[in-house]
């Protein structure tokens, strides 16, 4: 037995077929059950835990049309496919009585007699079958396809809906077809067709539910003419639903309005009410006597209603005037006074084809898509049918099962979980049952596979819990009252923020002792400049002027904020410092992180290089003039007496100054690394000048020029050698002869008196620099002849022309 809908308040029972799709409801594959007894097929049998079957065999091949019960209340009749047939259930004995089949589907049908002996019967072949006790009795056809069958029992009529304006009638007295009733619509427009017919038992007035046009046209059997209509409120009707029926391309093109029809119709045995369902989803009540509706339901999904019911009779505890209205998803009732509450709503398993309400019992019978018919029991509704009377005793006492806790066997488990135990493998299996985005899988079978892939996980979890409670005890204390007491999380974040407040803090002091100390000052009528402390304080008061603070005044602090205390209190805002949002964020505190665990030396940014050049480039002794003591003239004099000035009227110069050389006692010495890109080759043994034919070109160099002396060190000082990609080296030098031996310095040059040679004289004024380059003094004049003054007198004989790409003859 299906547990109820809603526990708290009005209960539902499954007692026939699937139970229904609530949050309440268990699974199908959880419930059950296969049996087997005897041998062959028909041996095993499907047991659904925890439910009951109140009519045996209530269910058809594939699908079910039409239910309903006969008038005496002994027998049920339904209708489905596939084999289209008949099946007819005796309710004193609940099991099936007998099955019928026909040649095609049934649209509709009706129980002419009080039993199940006479039944007429519309099929979807445009045929009309009359059924008696003994079997198939006659077949008829209509011109067009049938929608709906209704029997007018005084005058003996059958009454068939089509897809025209005509309502066909056929006469079972007689034998033979009426005058059909044509409809004629507002203004004489077509009608598409009739989609649904009502008699009322009162006063035998005809309401056919008209395509299209949205309207009722009421008529008289005695008259056989319309005597009223009813027109539904389109503009309440189709602006909630506008997504219902959109423009077809190519057929529709959204000019006109879209079809709003009546597609079920249900009247009071009072003669004064009914209950009209349109296929827009919405169910309005409307009084013959007024053209306005008394109330209107909405079912929610949008979709055509197919049946509704007045409830009638037998209602112990919901009392009268209660309505049935469904669609293909959903089941609900409502009063009719208050349609914007519901008594109770069913949404079955399967979508819906038709619904039969027993009258004055609390029992639904519903036929579906589904293979088994579903039957559903409203104790609160109205008692149970005289035979099953038993079904009220048997709820109350299942009443514990069916709010039992029924995944107590299972764990729910997601795809990563399921990697993570090593139990992928089994997708696909009976030992997952996959539901939602993960899988349902055996207790046993988890805890196992949690032991293995991780045998200290009770230990971790006791150290775990353990560790909690001594957490818990631990707060009880009472401590000092500490720097960052109550930061448990988010260290850095707290260590940062305390940073800034400190230094803003500091700025706000400054400040205020320069408020101070300059009225102390206009006060005395003394004023004071203090260059280098205004210049110290620029950035700082810039700072603090930014900010806005105000001295003598507090401000909030995002420690202190009781609004972001679980921040640095709740592990569940710990910032991961691993994610990629993160790295986007602050890419400098994770580019240095990844420096320290590599064992890097940071990196300088681009303001500690800048302040390294200008460090260098004002602390430089170097930085003055290569030049020799006797090429100092009177300008460089006058340049350094002019620097001197601006020495002493520059504050900026005097600060770099000054600061120098604390920045260059702060900047770290940097060594080269000795390190040798290719290892030294063993020598050969017959000598030291010999060099092994494996060393590498800057060995063997190294090695050949060791005792050359000076000036080979010279030399390859002064050669430029570059390393190639694949390998190779290039090397690029100047010769030197005994002629460019003016750029060697003093020191170096040998030793000897100037008249021998030795040392070439010095020009006045003519610096000499690089490979016998100079610079100053004047070129000797040299005599030139006139030939060489001037340039070639004759054309060279021989030469190609460059504009008729021919040689030209002189």
């Amino acid at each position: 037995m299906g547990a109820p809908l809603d526990p708290g308040a009005v209960k539902v029972y499954t007692v026939n077929g699937e139970a229904s799709g609530s949050s309440s409801a268990l699974p199908d594959w959880l419930t059950r059950k296969r049996e087997a007894k005897g041998k062959g097929k028909r041996a095993i049998r499907e047991h659904v835990e925890g439910t009951i079957e109140l009519i045996q065999h209530f269910d058809f091949p594939e699908a079910s049309n039409k239910v309903k019960t006969t008038r005496d209340g002994h027998h049920a009749v339904a209708t489905g496919t596939y084999k289209p047939q008949i099946r007819v259930w005796d309710l004193d004995q609940l099991s099936l009585k007998f099955e019928r089949h026909t040649d095609a589907e049934n649209v509709d049908f009706v129980m002419l007699s009080d039993d199940w002996t006479k039944s007429i019967h519309l099929q979807n072949d445009r045929s009309v079958e009359l059924h008696t006790q003994g079997g198939f009795h006659y077949r008829t056809r209509i011109p067009r396809f049938g929608r709906a069958l209704a029997y007018h029992f005084p005058s003996c009529d059958a009454l068939f809906a089509a897809s025209g304006p005509e309502v066909f009638r056929l006469n079972l007295d007689q034998g033979r077809f009426l005058n059909p009733l044509v409809l004629q619509g507002e203004g004489g427009e077509d009608i598409a067709g009739v989609n649904t017919i009502d008699i009322n038992p009162a006063h035998q007035l005809f309401a056919f539910g008209v395509e299209g046009n949205g309207t009722v046209e009421l008529w008289d059997p005695r008259s056989r003419s319309r005597v009223g209509i009813l027109r539904l409120p389109r503009d309440r009707l189709m602006p909630m639903n506008s997504m219902a029926a959109p423009a077809l391309p190519g057929i529709d093109d959204g000019s006109q309005p879209a079809p709003l029809s009546v597609t079920a119709i249900a009247s009071r045995p009072d003669g004064l009410s009914y209950a009209i369902g349109t296929s827009t989803g919405h169910t309005l009540l409307y009084d013959i006597r007024s053209a306005r509706h008394l109330a209107m339901k909405d079912q929610g999904y949008g979709l055509p209603v197919k049946k509704v019911t007045w409830i009638e009779g037998g209602s112990r505890m919901a009392g009268e005037g209660y309505v049935l209205s469904a669609d293909k998803k959903v089941i609900k009732i409502w009063n009719r006074n208050t349609p914007e509450t519901n008594f109770t709503s069913i949404t079955p398993a399967n979508d819906i084809n038709d619904v039969h309400h027993i009258p004055g019992t609390g029992l639904m019978l519903l036929a579906n898509e589904g293979i088994k018919m579903t039957t559903y029991f409203v104790p609160q509704l109205g008692p149970a049918p005289k035979w099953c009377s038993f079904l009220e005793n048997l709820t109350e006492e299942m009443e514990d099962q069916t709010t039992r806790n029924a995944y107590q066997d299972f764990k729910f488990i997601d795809r990563a979980e399921l990697a993570k135990l090593g139990l992928d493998h089994l997708v696909g299996t009976p030992a997952l049952k996959p539901y939602m985005h993960g899988y349902f899988v055996s207790l046993q079978l988890y805890d196992a596979a949690r032991v293995i892939a991780n045998p200290y996980a009770y230990a971790e979890h006791r150290e775990r819990m353990v560790q909690e409670k001594m957490d818990k005890l631990a707060e009880t204390r009472i401590r000092s009252r500490k720097d960052g007491a109550g930061v448990k999380v988010n260290k850095a974040l707290a260590e940062k923020i305390r940073k800034e407040e400190e230094r803003a803090k500091k700025q706000e002091e400054r400040k205020a002792a320069r408020k101070a100390k300059a009225l102390a000052a206009a006060a005395d009528g003394e004023e004071e400049e203090d260059e280098d402390e205004d210049a110290m304080d620029v950035d700082e008061e810039g700072a603090a002027t930014g900010a806005g603070a105000e001295p003598g005044k507090e401000k909030s602090s995002l420690l202190s904020d009781p609004r972001f205390a679980a921040v640095f209190q709740d592990p569940e805002f710990q910032v991961d410092e691993n994610t990629r949002e993160f790295a986007l964020l602050n890419p400098s505190a994770v580019a240095q992180r990844q420096t320290r665990e590599a064992g890097r030396p940071r990196g300088k940014t681009a303001v500690e290089e800048e302040e390294e050049e200008s460090d260098k480039s004002s602390s430089d002794p170097l930085s003055e003039s290569d030049g020799s003591a006797d090429d100092k003239s009177g300008s460089e004099s006058e340049d350094s007496d002019d620097a001197g000035k601006l020495w002493q009227d520059d504050i900026r110069t005097r600060m770099a100054a000054r600061a120098a050389p604390r920045k260059a006692a702060r900047q770290p010495i940097r060594r080269d690394p000795k390190v040798r890109l290719v290892p030294l080759q063993a020598q050969d043994s017959r000598g030291a000048r010999t060099v092994d034919k494996n060393a590498s070109f800057g060995q063997r160099r190294s090695q050949l020029g060791s005792g050359k002396g000076k000036e080979r060190a010279r030399d390859s000082a002064s050669a430029d050698v570059r390393h190639t990609a694949h390998g190779g080296v290039e090397m690029t030098f100047v010769p030197r002869t005994s002629s460019s031996r003016a750029d060697y310095d003093e020191d170096e040059r040998p030793s000897g008196k100037a008249g021998k040679g030795n040392k070439e004289p010095r020009r006045k004024g003519v610096e000499v620099f690089g490979a016998g380059m100079e610079k100053g003094g004047e070129d000797p004049e040299v005599a030139m002849s006139e030939a060489e003054r001037k340039g070639r007198t004759k054309r060279r004989q021989g030469m190609r022309s460059g504009s008729k790409n021919t040689f030209r003859r002189m």
